[in-house]
């Protein structure tokens, strides 16, 4: 007796299979930690690279170091120092030379320039920053002797602005005052020492009598006891004569 239930147990409709599961959203996590492991390890490789660089610095300044004592150990620095002390020595010596004034030349140049007719009896020289004045006093035999030694000390050269004055007449000659100021580059020391052939004036053949004017001096007119030939010329130099 056939009944209606069916004793196969194999399904007559297909099975449906599981529903796939879904990712949790851990993903973005996941990301952050990857780049957060890169970052580190960089970080960790240029850490490593700064270290050894600045060992690198380290070692190769102790080595230069090195290098720049074994150098001055052979230029010798006691030597060295000694050539540093000579060097300042001769650089102190050059700079008092080129201020040292010679006045030897100034009585080279008055005792060429100074007539026989002409003595002066004081000397004054001082010396400044800015000028050389010279102070003098004297007896000439005339004031015609006064005009042509103001002419002759105006062209020298040396002498700027002669001025003679206070002129006295009195019986054995005339006395006068005499101011004038000294170019000083022409009594530089260096530049006198220097110079390959100086140029001076004629140097005047001079017979020193007894007294400044007496018999025992120069028996030639005045004319003729001047440095130059020809007769007495007009002074350049300013002369203030007195009413004896």
């Amino acid at each position: 007796m056939e009944t209606g239930i069916k004793s196969s147990f194999i399904p007559q409709s297909p099975v449906m299979g599981a529903s796939p599961r879904r990712r949790s959203g851990g993903g973005g996590f996941d990301f952050f930690v990857l780049i957060g492991l890169v970052l580190f390890v960089a970080s960790a490789t240029l850490a490593a690279g700064v270290f050894l660089y600045v060992q690198f610095l380290q070692s190769s300044n102790a080595s230069k170091l090195e290098q720049l004592e074994r150098a001055k150990a052979a230029f010798e620095p006691a030597l060295i120092r000694e050539l540093t002390r000579l060097d300042d020595r001769m650089r102190a010596a050059d700079e008092v030379l080129a201020k040292h004034v010679a006045p030897t030349a100034l009585f080279a140049l008055l005792e060429q320039l100074t007539l026989q007719t002409v003595a002066f009896s004081s000397f004054d020289f001082t010396t400044g920053s800015e000028k050389t004045t010279l102070t003098m006093q004297g007896l000439a035999r005339s004031v015609n002797s006064i005009a042509l030694q103001a002419d002759l000390l105006s062209r020298s050269g040396t002498i700027v602005s002669p001025i003679f004055s206070d002129i006295n007449r009195q019986i054995g000659g005339v006395r006068f005052n005499f101011t004038a100021n000294i170019r000083p580059e022409a009594l530089n020391y260096r530049a006198l020492t220097s110079a390959p052939n100086p140029q001076l004036q004629p140097q005047q053949q001079q017979q020193q009598p007894a007294s400044p004017f007496g018999e025992g001096g120069s028996g030639a007119p005045e004319a003729e006891q001047s440095p130059q030939s020809g007769a007495e010329q007009a002074p350049q130099a300013s002369t203030t004569p007195q009413q004896p």
